[in-house]
């Protein structure tokens, strides 16, 4: 799995700045992600930044931080770099680049942030080359990929609670009710795979559907007390048991850092950490403080339990799931 972070849009900037051509006085941004791009570019190079739109209508560009005003509206450009952060089919870089042209009479360069390396003709410039199975941190809860994924829940869709909360009763419930959300996916989502405890599942199944997350199926560990879920010390190998058998899933997002460490080694396969904003794959080499503690294994008999409880429980499919499915 190829990822992408803001981190890294910047710091190829801070090498590539050069490569850039010579003379540029404005960046226009090509989509809504373009967008992002345009505006680290911009402040990189201290020129002023405006969309596709903006320009195709000449409008006005806005101060600069420092007060002064180098351009009055975008036409006022002489040479312009439209910029977006892949290619894209269905809205190419290079069809916004025709629309310009035909009303602009300036010099005008394209640049894709990360082509597929079968696109790298499809503009002028390029940052960097960012093959198939790949995703991006500022689209992650947007892209088709996650059609296919698992998501944690806590300290992802939402907050994580805190100490006072998580006491396995009324505080607990309460915060199921009316815990605030955080990185809602605008897709539906195969699977969310979740520590919570299985006697929660109505609670969090209607949480869900007030935030309109849209899923398959939803994974919850079976084990009666969360004191019982603390001595096994299990979080993380329940996640990596149920995304190593869903063959089809070849991305899981998770909260904490040592969780997600933990399931990438159980399973060989990339996981996506929001704590440290990393994509954790087989092979890379981690920090010491990366490595999670040993412990927590499953007996066999216990392994067959969740087996047989939590992943072949009878549940809608990822396909039917265009809209929330609970059981209310």
């Amino acid at each position: 799995m190829n990822y992408k972070s803001i981190s890294d849009v910047t710091t190829l900037m801070n090498h590539g700045a050069g490569k850039l051509p010579a003379g540029l006085d404005l960046i226009v941004g090509s989509s809504r992600y373009g967008m992002l791009l345009a505006n680290i570019i911009s402040l990189k190079l201290n020129l002023p930044h405006t969309s596709v739109e903006a320009f195709l209508r000449n409008e006005e560009l806005q101060e600069n931080a420092s007060g002064q005003r180098s351009l009055g509206r975008c036409w006022d450009a002489k040479h312009i770099l439209i910029v977006d952060d892949i290619y894209r089919q269905t809205s190419p870089i290079r069809a916004a680049a025709a629309k310009v042209r035909e009303l602009y009479s300036g010099k005008v360069i394209t640049l894709v942030a990360f082509p597929e390396n079968a696109e790298t003709h499809q503009a002028d410039r390029y940052l960097e080359v960012v093959d198939s199975p790949r995703v991006f941190e500022w689209n992650m809860m947007h892209d088709p990929l996650i059609a296919n994924a698992c998501l944690d829940i806590d300290g992802v869709l939402c907050v994580d609670p805190t100490a006072a909360e998580n006491d396995d009763g009324e505080n607990y419930l309460r915060f199921l009710q009316s815990t605030q959300a955080l990185h809602l996916p605008s897709r539906p989502v195969a699977h969310l795979v979740t520590s919570r405890l299985e006697k929660y599942r109505q609670e969090t199944e209607r949480w869900l559907k007030r935030q309109g997350v849209r899923y398959g199926q939803l994974h919850m560990l079976d084990l009666p007390t969360a004191a019982e879920r603390q001595r096994l010390r299990i979080h993380y190998r329940f996640k990596a048991q149920v995304y190593n058998a869903l063959p089809e899933s070849t991305l899981f997002i998770e909260s904490e850092k040592a969780q997600a460490v933990g399931i990438m080694q159980e399973t060989g396969k990339p996981v996506f950490c929001i704590e440290t904003n990393r994509m954790y794959v087989p092979g890379m080499t981690l920090h010491p403080d990366e490595v999670p503690a040993r412990g927590g294994l499953l007996t066999k008999a216990r392994q067959f339990k969740y087996r047989v409880g939590v992943l072949l429980r009878k549940q809608p499919s990822p396909a039917a799931a265009q809209t929330v499915e609970t059981s209310e």
